[in-house]
């Protein structure tokens, strides 16, 4: 058992690419050795901007013995009536490889045939990785491709150096014109030139030796030491920025953090600005006092070590100085309009080709988030719409500013802050910022009614509109991302327990593009339908099963939060150790009731009873029903469930005394009826002939 090694040495690849390059290598070469037959123990990988490198412990020096056996012609064929083999005998003998004599005979289903035991050649580890490397180095994904002077191989950077090690074997093979040695490039600029690899188990101590640190999590953990520690000496703490320190870690071969200054002149422009300006432009990270303020501090990391790294500094300074210009004067200029003279630029600005502009979608959206004031819990309706419609009104405005178009990830952002400025109320100013949330899977939600109902209005009328015009998600293309809307708009349902009509606001939102009735309630099914598909999702990811889920869907699908009640009472339920016959019984009532010629208009007629069992199930739903509706109206759907749930021995002995299904027409329709008023108890929880 030996370790293996393979390094790739490239010009700089893109912070991002090398992580999912790596996986995706790791798993391509795990996934060789299993094909080949090849024990190996765990992996490990390695990555800087210069070198993507894998390393398996325990690698097998040759693949596992694999034998199989073959069947050839008749036993009567194979032999002669003296037992002695025929030439059909002798031919099989020799294309399986073996003597004569190693033919046996054996029993299968068609009789009794010839058959021969292969025991395929085993080909050492080295010589099947040597005949593997290239395509599976060539095949690593990503997003952009490179091709390098006259060759026709195309990798994420060009590629300068390959290793390939099995212990202290060196592996022969070529990418392009590259061939492999067992010499790796030390850091670029300290430890110039190769590095020769004894052995694989002694890559990461020689590459350190040469200043380069290849284990990701460790340079990140020495990266984080380091700029904290930068910025204790100045009396500041790193504004939290996970994502910054793991793209800065793929950015270096080792951290060597400097701490530069900028003018406290700037700090009069909005920190966000700063901060954005700092990080997606230099990749610096900002310094702040306890309290998190802003300073007028910044750490740059280096890849090297420099004599005089004050001096390196000061050269970081003079390129932010010229970043924080720029932004103070995009910023300077911005505050010379309003936001609702943004807003009218956004009558110029298209939002889709065939929905017409951003601020044709800003009336929609406040039109839409108007009715939803009215129609929801939230106290104060009539301050409440006042709130939204304002917030509606500016809530795209920051797009056209100039700040926005500099730093478009500010979107929002500086919608909330210039609206703060101009003196407008904290919930529509921050409704600006919040009506893009969620942004992301798993992020955060809006914090204020105003928010929450502009950011469902929003997502509702891009929905409602792409649908409108046949954008509509399909297997893996989605372009503006009505899924990630959808459950958007769920999410911060349940959250708010917001309990208005789904179907109502789907029809308020289509209203702005669809006169048409039948039309319009076509595209309204579509549109349920696809919500319907993300709640199933949310729910049965929560931990729900698919049937308690769909079942309750198919009692109503109108009131989200209650609909999460029933589907948690529905799942509640399906754990009682009686809820196999429970099930039973009331699936049986909805098969009789969905074979039934007609339900509607019939009721019962105590006169026409013939069976105790009839008046006993009569006067049982009568008095559930009392208790029931009332559970239902406070949503406790766990007791109403349990009390429908006792009628089961009389629905069962109803079943086994009396012919529901009788000739007599009036005797029929009337066993229907109660049978239809034992439905009606749950047919608003679940239907449960889905259970």
């Amino acid at each position: 058992m030996n370790t293996l090694l393979i390094e790739i040495g490239s010009e700089e690849i893109p912070a991002g690419y090398i992580i999912p390059a790596l996986d995706a290598f790791k798993e391509k070469i795990l996934a060789s050795l299993d094909k080949a037959r090849i024990d190996h123990g765990e992996p490990r990988t390695f990555g800087t901007p210069r070198r993507l490198a894998l390393m398996v412990e325990d690698v097998a020096d040759t693949q596992n013995p694999k034998t199989s056996t073959i069947t050839g012609p008749p036993e009567r064929v194979g032999f002669d009536e003296n037992g002695s083999p025929t030439l059909a005998a002798e031919k099989f003998a020799a294309k399986a490889g073996v003597a004569l004599d190693q033919i046996k005979v054996e029993d299968i289903k068609k009789g009794r045939y010839l058959t021969a035991v292969i025991e395929e050649k085993c080909e050492s580890t080295v010589f099947i990785l040597e005949n593997i490397l290239e395509k599976e180095i060539l095949s690593i994904p990503f997003p952009k491709r490179m091709r390098w002077g006259d060759l026709s191989i195309s990798f994420g950077r060009p590629i300068i150096s390959l290793v390939g090690l099995l212990g202290e074997k060196n592996l022969d093979f070529k990418v392009g014109n590259i061939k492999s040695s067992s010499y790796i490039l030390g850091h670029q600029f300290m430890h110039p030139g190769e590095q020769k690899i004894e052995s694989a188990d002694k890559y990461v101590e020689i590459a350190e030796a040469a200043g380069v640190i290849p284990d990701i999590e460790k340079r990140k953990a020495l990266l984080t030491k380091a700029i904290e520690s930068c910025a204790k000496d100045h009396d500041s703490k790193i504004l939290k920025d996970d994502e910054l320190i793991n793209i800065v870690t793929n950015l270096v071969e080792s951290p060597f953090p400097v701490v530069g200054k900028f003018d406290d002149e700037f700090l009069e422009v909005p920190d966000e600005v700063l901060i954005t300006a700092m990080r997606e432009h230099q990749k610096y990270f900002a310094l702040g006092d306890e309290k998190g303020n802003l300073k007028p501090l910044f750490i740059a990391v280096n890849n090297t070590r420099a004599k005089d790294m004050a001096l390196v500094a000061r050269g970081h300074e003079k390129v932010l100085r010229a970043r924080l210009s720029d932004a103070k004067f995009f910023y300077e200029v911005d505050l010379q309009s309003s936001l609702d003279e943004f807003t009218q630029k956004l009558k110029k600005v298209t939002f889709q080709e065939k929905l017409g502009t951003v601020y044709d979608k800003t009336l929609r959206i406040g039109s839409l988030a108007e009715h939803l004031a009215g129609e929801s819990s939230y106290n104060d309706k009539d301050v409440l719409k006042l709130k939204v419609t304002r917030a509606a009104q500016i809530c795209k405005s920051d797009l056209v500013s100039q700040v926005v178009i500099e730093f478009t990830k500010l979107q929002g952002v500086i919608g909330r802050t210039y609206a703060l400025k101009a003196g407008e109320k904290e919930d529509v100013a921050f409704a600006i910022e919040q009506h893009y949330r969620p942004v992301h899977s798993g992020g955060k939600l809006p914090e204020n009614p105003t928010a929450c109902l502009l950011a469902i209005a929003d997502k509702m009328d891009t929905i409602c509109g792409c649908f409108c015009v046949g954008l509509i998600p399909t297997g893996g293309t989605d372009p503006y991302a009505l899924r990630r809307q959808g459950i958007g708009i769920i999410q911060i349902m349940l959250e708010e327990n917001l309990v208005f009509s789904f179907t109502s606001m789907i029809d308020k939102g289509l209203d702005a593009y669809i006169d048409n009735a039948a039309e319009k309630e076509e595209i309204s099914l579509k549109i349920i339908e696809f919500l319907k598909n993300r709640m199933v999702n949310i729910l049965t990811d929560t931990g729900f099963s698919k049937e308690a889920v769909n079942s309750a869907f198919r009692a109503s699908f109108d009131n989200i939060p209650d609909v999460v009640l029933r589907v948690k009472a529905l799942d509640s339920l399906r754990k009682e150790p009686d809820f196999e016959p429970l099930s039973i019984t009331f699936k049986r009532v909805e098969n009789i009731l969905k074979k039934a010629t007609t339900t509607s208009g019939l009721s019962v007629d105590e006169s026409l009873f013939e069976d105790l069992c009839e008046k006993g199930l009569f006067s049982a739903v009568n008095e559930v029903r009392q208790i029931v509706e009332g559970l239902i109206q406070e949503g406790n759907y766990d007791k109403a469930l349990s009390h429908i749930a006792t009628l089961r021995p009389k629905v069962d002995t109803f079943f086994e005394d009396v012919m529901v299904m009788a000739e007599d027409t009036k005797l029929r329709q009337n066993r229907i009826a109660l049978l239809s008023s034992v439905s009606g108890l749950f047919k608003n929880i679940a239907d449960f002939s889905m259970l």
